[in-house]
């Protein structure tokens, strides 16, 4: 079943998951106030206006937030642990989840898309 909330992407989650998707959705709500939910390609999205701006996702051993913004030298740094594949930040749930890096980049994804 395709979730048609976020509230309702989440809850399908154990407990440890749900909890990282409720922070990674406070820390980008707490860069992006004006932004809205949806889901979007059968993830959580946070648009501003009528743009999505950022995408996360929960798995069973990871989070995933999508698509990877352009940065300096010092965000490219930061993300390349955390970087698979062209337009994803893996985040392993057994790993401290570094969530001023989730907020950095939906910050910057709002810059470029014209959101923020």
């Amino acid at each position: 079943m395709v979730a048609s909330t976020v509230d309702e992407y989440i809850a399908g989650f154990p407990a440890d998951v749900r909890q990282v998707l409720e922070q990674v959705r406070e820390t980008i709500h707490g860069v992006l106030p004006d932004g809205t939910e949806t889901i979007s390609y059968e993830v959580p999205t946070v648009r501003v206006g009528a743009k999505a701006v950022v995408y996360f996702a929960g798995w069973n051993k990871h989070i995933s937030v999508y698509p990877v913004p352009a940065g300096d030298a010092d965000y490219i740094q930061a993300i390349a642990p955390y970087q698979a594949g062209k337009g994803t930040l893996k985040f392993l749930l057994d790993k401290p989840i570094p969530y001023e890096l989730i907020g950095r980049t939906a910050a910057l994804l709002a810059a470029q898309r014209g959101g923020h």
